[in-house]
């Protein structure tokens, strides 16, 4: 008698506890704390983007300290991993050193020591998560010499080593279509003594998307394009479109740009509606006048590639959620070119010569939009 019970009593326990683990998901994770894996980060004197990778994504507060100043992460449920640098010295005009140190048994902080900062934003991303948190410091100072009166840009083409993006049925990657897009338009930007041009990538690298936008801010750049190859589950799905930065409810905005960000539309949809993480992003953004922009060099470059490429369906110019986009200091767009799920508009993309027309478009998209402004007419002027 006494065996039979307790056997049924370890039954029951044992009913219990996973009836507690479909009943409360969150009772499993608190037995696996999520792990800080390292601190990673990119500079330039009035800029620094800081970024935490973590095992998983979690909650966090923050606060703000003087004497000395200081801010900090507190990172719930979170414990540092093993054989990490804890502790990145930065030595700019902004930061100090970031450093990150177990502040209680499942609570890790994470502390930005400051110099002199002007503002703030942070955000998660995932797959995989991180942390990133955007410092900003001093404005751009004015031009101090006729060789800074370049126009900088930054194009970036889209994905890279382990990861090919869309794949048409054919075989053909994204990756490589839109490197080679992207190589062929820096060709034809680098002959206009006016401009200085950069890539995110020149060869077949991965990069993430954090270190993306991160890359043009760190450049001081005047415009930043992404580079992308369209994907649909509906074969017949075709045309060009062009991207700005911000939330919307249309589901095929939210799909393409829930692909691009390697996540699901559903998490893409919960995105769009925590509004209260995203607006300092957004807010940033209007406040520094760029929001117009990008709507004109959207524009632009849109009417352009309608205009150049024959008979491509114009999809037109929306708003979406793109991580690639977050945080940039300038006008910035991501450009679909065409569908490489589309059997029609692969075989075009693999054209060397469709591509070339393509990296013309582009380019005779932002010589209008530069020519459109005040800035670069004095600038013509200038020389």
């Amino acid at each position: 008698m006494f065996l039979s019970l307790t056997s049924m009593s370890k039954r029951a326990v044992l009913y219990v506890v996973v009836l507690l683990l479909i009943t409360f998901p969150s009772f499993s994770a608190a037995a696996s704390p999520i792990e800080i894996k390292g601190i990673r980060y990119w500079s330039s004197p009035d800029y620094t983007r800081v970024v935490v990778d973590l095992t998983g994504t979690t909650e966090y507060s923050q606060n703000r300290l003087t004497n000395p100043e200081r801010l900090y992460f507190d990172l719930k449920n979170t414990m540092i991993a093993k054989e990490i640098v804890t502790s990145v010295p930065i030595g700019n005009d902004i930061l100090k050193t970031v450093r990150a140190g177990q502040f209680t048994c499942d609570t890790v902080r994470v502390v930005l020591d400051l110099k002199n900062i002007k503002e703030f934003n942070v955000f998660f991303l995932e797959d995989p998560a991180r942390l990133v948190i955007d410092v900003y410091g001093k404005e751009k100072g004015s031009i101090p010499d006729k060789a800074s009166l370049k126009r900088r840009i930054v194009i970036d083409p889209g994905h890279g080593g382990h990861d090919p993006g869309a794949v048409g049925l054919n075989g053909l990657y994204e990756k490589d279509v839109v490197l080679d897009i992207a190589l062929k338009l820096k060709e034809i930007l680098s002959k206009n003594p006016l401009y200085e041009v950069f890539l995110t990538r020149e060869t077949d690298i991965y990069i993430p998307l954090e270190a993306r936008t991160a890359i043009a801010n760190k450049k001081n750049a005047d415009l930043f394009v992404s580079i992308h190859a369209n994907a649909s589950p509906q074969r017949k799905a075709k045309g060009v479109e062009t991207y700005l930065l911000n939330w919307t409810d249309n589901n095929e905005a939210n799909r393409v740009a829930a692909r691009e960000n390697k996540i699901s539309l559903k998490k893409m949809k919960e995105m769009n509606k925590q509004m209260d993480v995203l607006g300092g992003i957004l807010g940033d953004l209007e406040r520094q006048m760029k929001r117009d922009e990008s709507v004109h060099l959207a524009h632009q470059i849109q009417n352009s590639m309608i205009t150049t490429l024959d008979n491509r369906e114009d999809l037109g110019v929306k708003w979406a959620m793109f991580f690639v986009l977050f945080g940039a200091r300038m006008p910035s767009v991501l450009v679909e070119v065409s569908f490489i799920s589309n059997p029609e508009e692969e075989r075009l993309l693999s054209d060397v010569s469709y591509r070339s027309q393509v990296a013309h478009a582009i380019a005779d998209g932002l010589n209008r939009y530069f020519i459109s402004t005040t800035t670069f007419q004095k600038v013509a002027e200038y020389r």
